[in-house]
């Protein structure tokens, strides 16, 4: 059987965005229509047709308990923690849990492929989905990108390449498409792996954003929006760059989000099962989130690697939020000293750990609420879940 390229795939992937995108302009690009899959597409789709709730007890045998208020916001658990690798990857993105996870599945014969996004050789921060079968294919895949990434669109390579066991790494409308869709993909055991998710962009979004808020746009490595309220950048040089969430041109910014990203409820990434991400730990830690058992599976083959502390939370969340909500409905964005300022005042008593989390997530899901109702009001109702309706339900929001 002749091979398929990386490149090849991409460039094929690209040459089928075209019609076929039920979804249209909600469409997340996660990769689902550039396959024969797209047949299950008005099933799987998360913006065609929301079903988190069934999905969960599915994937975790339970759906999650929305009167345990650590499973509203979190979703389905056995446990929750902070770690960081004591011998960090070089270049990871952090410490490189998710790489460490991945490699160590492959090696030890547990997985035959692991499904995960390097970049092309033109652009750092354009995606190019893989199927690695070596470590140094999952050391390329290294860093997030963040751009809308077509991860699925690699399905049909999977089905040809007789793989049984397989690990996919992904975002949460990646994995809610890909759960609808695993009892035909003819495997013996899929391994879910998931990262947080929130506001990704186009290339061209991705662009408008590093030249409104860097200082060298084309020198970028990574970026992303940290517990201390500040964008951290990372160049080329190894310097770092760090930029207020405050200072924050928002009225340039407000439509530089895809419309898929501005109406998901799955922050969290609720059908992985095992997430890691940074939103729910201290600074300079990972959050990872145990969904079930396989999980724990897949965190047991790194645990030596690790050091971990319990998760904590401090503050309150709540008059942060409230106030968040006209100042990005109006596009407000404050002079650089000011938002220097508001973010150091904001770092010593603001909050921190789960309850930085839940901020994060209040303010996005209380956006996400009011666009999804002001530009698809006939999706509202049956789009967002019950547990988003009860986050938002807990904040005033403007009537029109």
């Amino acid at each position: 059987m002749t091979s398929v390229t990386p490149q090849a795939q991409h460039k094929k992937a690209k040459a089928l965005k075209s019609s076929r995108r039920p979804a249209k302009e909600l469409c997340s690009e996660c990769g689902l229509c550039d396959t024969y899959y797209i047949h299950y597409v008005k099933e799987a789709c998360a913006f065609l047709n929301q079903q988190i709730a069934e999905l969960e007890t599915r994937s975790h045998t339970r759906a999650r308990n929305l009167d345990n208020p650590d499973e509203l916001y979190f979703g389905v658990h056995q446990k929750m923690m902070a770690a960081r690798k004591t011998e960090p990857i070089a270049g990871a993105q952090w410490t490189g849990i998710v790489s460490s996870i991945a490699i160590e599945m492959l090696n030890r014969g547990v997985v035959e492929g692991v499904v995960c996004v390097q970049n092309t050789k033109e652009d750092r921060f354009q995606p190019m989905p893989i199927i690695a079968r070596t470590p140094e294919e999952i050391l390329a895949a290294r860093v997030n990108k963040p751009t809308l990434s077509p991860n699925l669109s690699i399905l049909e390579q999977v089905e040809q390449s007789g793989m049984k066991r397989l690990l996919v790494i992904g975002v949460g409308c990646q994995i809610q498409a890909l759960r609808a869709v695993e009892k035909q993909l003819g495997l013996e055991k899929l391994y879910v792996l998931g990262t947080p998710c929130v506001d990704n962009v186009t290339r061209a979004g991705l662009q408008k954003f590093l030249e409104t808020t860097s200082r060298s746009p084309n020198t970028v490595v990574h970026y992303e929006f940290m517990q201390d309220f500040r964008v951290h950048f990372k160049h080329e040089d190894g310097s770092e760059e760090t930029v207020p969430f405050f200072g924050l041109k928002t009225n340039q910014l407000k439509d530089v989000f895809a419309p898929s990203c501005m109406s998901c409820f799955d922050y969290v990434n609720s059908l992985a099962d095992l997430v890691v991400g940074y939103m729910g730990a201290p600074f300079g830690w990972q959050w990872i989130v145990v969904r079930n058992d396989r999980g724990q599976e897949m965190l047991d083959f790194v645990q030596d690697q690790l050091a971990t502390q319990p998760v904590m939370s401090k503050g309150d969340r709540t008059a942060a939020v409230q106030q968040s909500i006209p100042a990005y409905d109006k596009g407000v964005t404050l002079p650089m000293w000011a938002a220097k300022f508001m973010g150091v005042v904001i770092e010593k008593i603001g909050p921190k750990g789960l309850e930085y989390a839940r901020f994060s997530i209040d303010s996005h899901f209380t956006r996400n609420y009011l666009y999804v109702k002001r530009h698809y009001p006939e999706k509202l109702a049956a789009h967002v879940p019950e547990f988003a309706k009860r986050i938002v339900n807990q904040y005033k929001l403007p009537s029109q």
